[in-house]
């Protein structure tokens, strides 16, 4: 097949929400960007579809405290060109034993960035939140600020603003090989399924749960990037409570530093439901997913945890001990939970970015992955990309395990 005309500044390889951010950021530094996405745009196969994610300052991680605030500052910036809102800020609470290490982990974070955060007794919760939290004995809350996004709307949001700024978007275009071009600055050749060849100066990696197998088919890297099945479950709000769990009504986003960890929204997808689910899953292989509720597991093995937290925690608040709406999603986790956002190296160099293993907690800070990743592209340097959002890169680097993914221990470079 003969290779199309078009020589873009940039490829950016998945259209989720991380590659969406991505290729508006690229368009907003004025580069010519081509954005490949294997599916359909906003399919519901990956990790950046369906009808809430929680945005929060409130970490354990001291390191990802800036860079929540600084995407919080481009969302909004995004919602004031496009016109409308993604984002319902609301209330969140952070809870579990007084002493989870976790949680004194998110306390300290806090403190340390000058959060406004409040630490909460028992008695305390429930008078801020209403009586639907009876917390057991020895456990305290953390009241901060935070917000409910709607994925789907929020990544259509980025291709949209992406699009009016000149990015070329294509979908059904499944890349099967990435070829270093000859001579220095050259840049690369990226080929997809349909036979289509695209010529790209950098490229940026961002494929989901099918980035590990991107990568090593094209590198031999072997990312530690583990694709979990994990199940969202809206359970009926029982009706004496459906004033007080909406959003609106002061009701928060929620974490519960347990184990499991438990997370939740108010009432804000489904009239009469509320979202609360277990942060975790199964391992998949992302190509041959059943789909059922007990999807690569165990049936209930993902949901049965939630339903004992709610009796514990906020009993008398649903109808039933099941789910009344249960749906899949995938996780792609690291060992340690952390984000990998780094050069492939090897022959590549600096010419291919990759980001992924944003273990269920990444999609909130989308917009300052792709602002990084477009800095990591364009000046080849990670350092100088961290330091434009006040985070240090070593924490998101491939040479923080135990050995690089050729098998030889290294320290960080950058």
């Amino acid at each position: 097949m003969a290779v199309l005309a078009d020589h873009f500044d940039v490829i950016i390889i998945g259209a989720g929400i991380m590659g969406s951010c991505t290729a508006y950021e690229a368009a907003k530094c004025g580069l010519s960007v081509l954005l490949l996405e294997q599916f359909d745009f906003l399919h519901h196969l990956g990790s950046s579809h369906g009808e809430s994610r929680t945005i929060r300052y409130a970490y354990p991680e001291p390191y990802y405290v800036p860079m929540v605030a600084k995407s919080f500052q481009l969302w909004e910036e995004a919602e004031s060109e496009i016109g409308y809102r993604v984002i319902t800020k609301t209330p969140h609470l952070d809870l579990g034993p007084a002493d989870s290490k976790t949680l004194q982990s998110v306390i300290s974070s806090c403190n340390s960035h000058s959060i406004d955060a409040q630490v909460l007794n028992q008695s305390q919760v429930s008078e801020k939140f209403g009586c639907s939290f009876e917390l057991p004995d020895g456990w305290i809350g953390l009241a901060s600020e935070g917000g409910v996004i709607k994925p789907t709307k929020a990544v259509a949001m980025f291709q949209a603003l992406a699009i009016k700024r000149g990015v070329v978007l294509r979908d059904h275009e499944e890349v099967v090989d990435i070829k270093k071009l000859a001579g220095d600055g050259n840049g690369v050749m990226v080929s997809t399924v349909n036979g289509r060849k695209f010529l790209g100066k950098k490229c940026v990696v961002t494929a989901g749960a099918w980035t590990q197998i991107l990568v090593k088919t094209v590198t031999g890297l072997d990312l530690p990037m583990q694709p979990l099945h994990t199940v969202i479950c809206y359970w009926k709000i029982r009706e004496s409570y459906e004033k007080t769990l909406v959003s609106g009504s002061g009701f928060p986003s929620l974490a519960s530093y347990g184990d499991p960890l438990i997370y939740g929204t108010p009432s804000v997808e489904f009239p009469g439901l509320i979202k609360l689910a277990m942060h975790g899953g199964h391992p998949c292989d992302p190509n041959k997913r059943t789909w059922g509720l007990g999807s690569d597991s165990s049936a209930g093995s993902l949901v049965d945890p939630v339903g004992k937290w709610i009796e514990k925690v906020m009993p008398g608040c649903v109808e039933f001990d099941k789910p009344v709406i249960t749906q899949g999603c995938l996780y792609s986790m690291t060992p340690d939970g952390d984000f990998v956002l780094d050069f492939v190296g090897g022959e590549f160099g600096r010419d291919v970015v990759v980001a992924g293993g944003f273990s269920g907690h990444g999609f909130k800070m989308g917009p300052v992955v792709g602002k990084i990743l477009v800095e990591m592209a364009i000046k080849g340097g990670a350092a100088a990309a961290g330091s434009a959002v006040g985070v240090e890169m070593k924490w998101f680097a491939i040479s923080r395990f135990e050995h690089d993914c050729r098998g030889n221990a290294k320290e960080y470079e950058d």
